[in-house]
């Protein structure tokens, strides 16, 4: 990836929608070579593909919640039923294995504390597996940033 390829990821992050008279006005290149470049990152996975950006306040999802998950066993079976029990609860944005004193960290979208409640009584407390979890409400969001796109 060249200077052109990461001023074309910057110009796609910002607006996906962007039209290739744009993203070359913004970059210094003509559509077809940014087509080119596009389609190239695309291939090899670095554009993985295109979204919309959706205000979770605006959509009633409120509260943001932190979970951290500790597991009773950590067998390939557990980890992989786990992370299936997961992707069926559409309030789980997103999960990560990690290290440390636990070993997930999830992150929830719900409307209120009532709405939490209600998806741990549910869904949480229902999976199998769980040791044990401690619950933390995002408070106020201080940094919310794209991926940075720095030189190699």
């Amino acid at each position: 990836m060249d200077i052109f390829d990461r001023k074309i990821l910057q110009v796609l992050q910002s607006d996906a929608r962007a039209s290739l008279q744009e993203i070359g006005q913004a970059v210094g290149l003509s559509p077809s070579p940014c087509w080119g470049r596009i389609k190239k990152m695309e291939e090899a996975g670095v554009i993985e593909g295109y979204t919309v950006r959706l205000n979770a306040q605006a959509l009633g999802l409120g509260d943001t919640v932190m979970v951290q998950v500790t597991l009773d066993s950590h067998s390939d079976n557990t980890l992989e039923k786990f992370g299936e029990t997961l992707a069926a609860i559409p309030e789980v944005i997103e999960a990560w294995l990690v290290s440390g004193e636990y070993d997930y960290l999830l992150r929830i979208a719900v409307h209120d504390t009532k709405d939490y409640e209600r998806l741990l009584r549910e869904r949480l407390y229902k999976i199998k597996g769980i040791r044990h979890s401690k619950s933390s409400f995002v408070l106020r969001t201080l940094k919310k940033a794209d991926l940075p796109l720095l030189p190699s």
